[in-house]
């Protein structure tokens, strides 16, 4: 089950709204998803939670570039929400902007069963074939001028939403849209 919020900081303090992602397809949809809730342009925080899986912060300040943290790569990277926090920058790999031609593909049989999308270690990969690592990726710090530390952030598990908005003195907003 997920769970997703927009929290957005404002004068009187920090405004929740749940979001609906269905529609939402990249970072850039989901980045003007959270500009569209402060038209202040101040900070708004997407909050994604799967439950006992995975959590997200995707933080956007006005007009500037996301800033992503996911607690567990591998495991967002089976979601399909997961998939639009996990770009090519935030796993530190080039962008596969070229399609492999036929020459290129290794065609071991494979195709005409199940996909295999587990990589040698046992970990997810992506359509290149490139693993995913396990445990957080991102940046860590996004939430460090709120309140938030690297180190509190990195230990959150089970219901890191709700940890984060009482961090943040956003927890009752957080409650009404729950």
């Amino acid at each position: 089950m997920y769970f997703a919020a927009l929290l957005a900081r404002t004068e009187d303090g920090w405004e929740a709204s749940d979001t609906e992602l269905d529609d939402v397809e990249t970072l850039s949809d989901l980045a003007d998803l959270a500009r569209e809730a402060s038209p202040d342009e101040d900070t708004v925080l997407v909050l994604i939670e799967q439950e006992d899986g995975w959590f997200g912060v995707v933080r956007v300040d006005g007009e500037e570039d996301p800033r992503i943290y996911v607690s567990d790569a591998a495991a967002a990277a089976r979601s399909s929400y997961g998939e639009i926090l996990l770009t090519d920058e935030l796993l530190g790999r080039e962008p596969d902007d070229d399609v492999p031609d036929l020459d290129a593909l290794d065609l071991d049989g494979t195709e005409d069963g199940e996909p295999d999308d587990e990589d040698a270690d046992g970990g997810p990969s992506t359509a290149s074939g490139e693993s995913v690592p396990h445990g957080p990726v991102g940046d860590a710090q996004v939430l460090e001028d709120l309140g938030v530390t690297e180190k509190e952030l990195r230990s959150m598990t089970e219901d890191a939403v709700s940890e984060i908005a009482e961090a943040l003195g956003a927890s009752e907003v957080l409650e009404t849209v729950r």
